[in-house]
C-alpha cells in the first residue's frame, strides 16, 4: 500500500492528543491518524492485516498451551515461548516477523534458544538441519531460504502466488507450521521419533494443510 506526503490543517488540541495516544500505544503521529482515518473509512492497512493475523494466530494456538503467545499493538512481530520437555525444562521462543507490504515474502520464522548444554544444543542443531532436508526433499511451491546462527535458527515463510488469502487463512498456515514444528522438535529431542518418523509425520501433516508456507 503505496504512502504519500500530505499537508493537513489540523486543530493544535487535536494534534496534542493525537500525539499523547500515539506515545501511550508505541507509535507515532502519522501512523496513528494513517489508522484512524483507515478505521472509519473501512480501509484495512497493511498494520492492521498484520495485527488481525496475530489475534487470530493467538486464538488459534491458545486452546493447545504448548505455546504462549505475545503481541504488543502496532508492532510487526509476535511471540510464542515454549518449554522443552528436558530436564531443567529450558525454553525455546518462535518469533514470527511479517513484512507488511513488502514485496519478497510473507514474513520470516525465527526459532530462538538458549542453552548451556552442550549436549542439547547438538541435538537441536541436528534436528533443524534435518528439518531443513525434510523440507527440501518434500515441501513444493515455495522455496524458504535457512539460516542458522548461534541461537537461532530462521526460516523466510512465503505464500503460494496468485491467490489473495485471508487474515484468517494466513494464521491457520503459520500457527499449524509452528505447532507442527514445535511438536516435532520436541519429541525428537526427547527420543521419541527416529528421522524417519519425524520426515512421515512432517509429509502427513503437510498434506493435510490447505496452504504450504
Amino acid at each position: 500500500m503505496k504512502k504519500t506526503l500530505y499537508s493537513l490543517m489540523l486543530n493544535e488540541e487535536v494534534v496534542r492528543e493525537i500525539d499523547r495516544m500515539a506515545h501511550r500505544m508505541g507509535t507515532n503521529r502519522s501512523a496513528l491518524i494513517n489508522q484512524i482515518l483507515a478505521d472509519y473509512t473501512s480501509v484495512v492497512t497493511p498494520e492492521r492485516r498484520i495485527e488481525n493475523i496475530f489475534h487470530e494466530i493467538e486464538q488459534l494456538v491458545a486452546p493447545a498451551r504448548d505455546l504462549v503467545p505475545f503481541f504488543a499493538p502496532h508492532t510487526t512481530s509476535m511471540s510464542l515461548k515454549s518449554s522443552l520437555e528436558y530436564k531443567y525444562r529450558p525454553t525455546v521462543k518462535y518469533e514470527v516477523a511479517l513484512y507488511g507490504d513488502k514485496q519478497e515474502g510473507l514474513g520470516e520464522l525465527a526459532v530462538i534458544f538458549r542453552t548451556q548444554s552442550a549436549a542439547l544444543l547438538q541435538s537441536m542443531t541436528q534436528f533443524f538441519r534435518l528439518w531443513k532436508q525434510i523440507e527440501d526433499a518434500h515441501l513444493s511451491g515455495v522455496e524458504p531460504d535457512y539460516a542458522l546462527y548461534d541461537g537461532k535458527f530462521v526460516r523466510t515463510l512465503s505464500l503460494p502466488p496468485d491467490h489473495d488469502y485471508t487474515s484468517e487463512e494466513i494464521a491457520r498456515a503459520i500457527s499449524d507450521y509452528v505447532q507442527l514444528f514445535d511438536r516435532l522438535m520436541k519429541a525428537y529431542l526427547a527420543g521419541k521419533y527416529t528421522p524417519p518418523e519425524i520426515e512421515a509425520l512432517y509429509c502427513a501433516q503437510q498434506q493435510r494443510a490447505a496452504i504450504l508456507i
